[in-house]
C-alpha cells in the first residue's frame, strides 16, 4: 500500500520541489519588425507605415530601442531615427518612457500602450502627446517578432 501511495506522489514531486521565485520573461522581450502603422488625428485615420524604410524594435528585461532607415542605402543622417529607453509593463500596459531620440523635443516623455501578442505579432495601441509639440494622437503599431 505504501508504494501506491509514493506512486501516485511521484507526479507532485516537481511542484513541490520547484520554488524558485525566478520571474517570468516577459514575452514583449525580444526583437520586433515594423509591418504596419496607423495614425488617427482629429478623426481621421491614415497609414504611417513606409515601405522605403525598415524599423526595428528591441526590447530586453528593462529596455527599448527602436531603429528606423531608410532602405534604399542613402546614409544621410535625415534617413535615420532612433531612440529608446526603459519600459514598464503591467498586464497588457506597455509604457515607454523615451529617453534618448533623434528628435530631443521628444525627449522625456511617456507612451502608454495597450500591447497584445498572437504568436509571431506584437499589436501596440496607444496616445503619442507631446505638449509642446502640439502632437496628439492615437497609433497602431504591429510587428512581426524576428528573435526571441
Amino acid at each position: 500500500m505504501k508504494f501506491n501511495r509514493l506512486f501516485l506522489l511521484l507526479p507532485l514531486l516537481p511542484v513541490l520541489f520547484n520554488c524558485t521565485n525566478t520571474p517570468a520573461t516577459p514575452p514583449l522581450v525580444g526583437t520586433w519588425e515594423l509591418v504596419s502603422a496607423t495614425t488617427t488625428e482629429k478623426d481621421s485615420s491614415f497609414s504611417t507605415f513606409d515601405p522605403t524604410h525598415k524599423m526595428i524594435k528591441i526590447i530586453n528585461a528593462t529596455h527599448f530601442s527602436f531603429l528606423n532607415h531608410a532602405i534604399n542605402g542613402d546614409s544621410s543622417a535625415t534617413r535615420f531615427s532612433g531612440g529608446g529607453g526603459k519600459y514598464t509593463l503591467a498586464d497588457s500596459v506597455y509604457t515607454e518612457n523615451l529617453e534618448y531620440f533623434t528628435d530631443k523635443a521628444w525627449e522625456n516623455n511617456k507612451f502608454p500602450f495597450v500591447v497584445k501578442i498572437v504568436g509571431d505579432t506584437l499589436v501596440q495601441k496607444g496616445v503619442e502627446k507631446v505638449e509642446k509639440l502640439g502632437i496628439d494622437r492615437i497609433i497602431i503599431e504591429k510587428y512581426k517578432r524576428v528573435t526571441d
